[in-house]
């Protein structure tokens, strides 16, 4: 199995997330990571999932994808066309004795401390996956509390946009 990052546009209508990510589960796929969020036109939503699977089994959902009614495009991200990002907060241990080298660890990795009480810091990291991994590898000696951490989000690069043609399709079924 292989990871697939899927942006999936959809109209943003109560219940669609509930539809797309069932058909997921109900094909008993593994979702690995799922972000929704407004697009830049507000009838339209952005789905992106991040999931393990063959390529045609992927094939076989986008086609069911495709057919539910609120899904206007879908388009398969690769990794190396597109940027994708994750959001980690930590809360890590950092009393008087270890506090320095904690904040040289966040430093290191260009994150940032957005919380500090006497025995902790909480650091915010926005990254690759594999980036947010090492920075938890680092942290890991000084004692991880607590762990938060977003779904993917991806775009594609250069200028194209790919809610350009699916508005127009919306405005067309309106």
């Amino acid at each position: 199995m292989s990871r697939h990052t899927l942006s999936v546009l959809v109209e943003n209508k109560p219940g669609v997330l509930t539809r797309v990510a069932g058909l997921f589960a109900r094909r008993s796929f593994n979702i690995h990571s799922l972000a929704v969020g407004p697009t830049e036109h507000e009838e339209i939503s952005r789905i992106t999932v991040v999931v393990d699977v063959d390529e045609l089994p992927l094939e076989q959902v986008t086609k069911q994808l495709n057919k539910l009614i609120n899904v206007i495009k879908i388009v398969e991200l690769d990794a190396e066309a597109s940027v994708q990002r994750e959001l980690l907060l930590v809360k890590v241990r950092a009393d008087a004795s270890t506090r320095t080298q904690v904040l040289e660890v966040v430093q290191l990795f260009r994150a940032h401390v957005v919380d500090v009480v006497p025995e902790a810091v909480v650091v915010e990291a926005i990254g690759s996956p594999s980036k947010l991994d090492a920075l938890l590898a680092a942290l890991e000696p000084y004692g991880i509390r607590e762990i938060v951490q977003s779904g993917t989000v991806a775009i594609g690069r250069g200028a194209r946009s790919i809610t350009d043609r699916a508005l127009e399709r919306v405005a067309r079924s309106a």
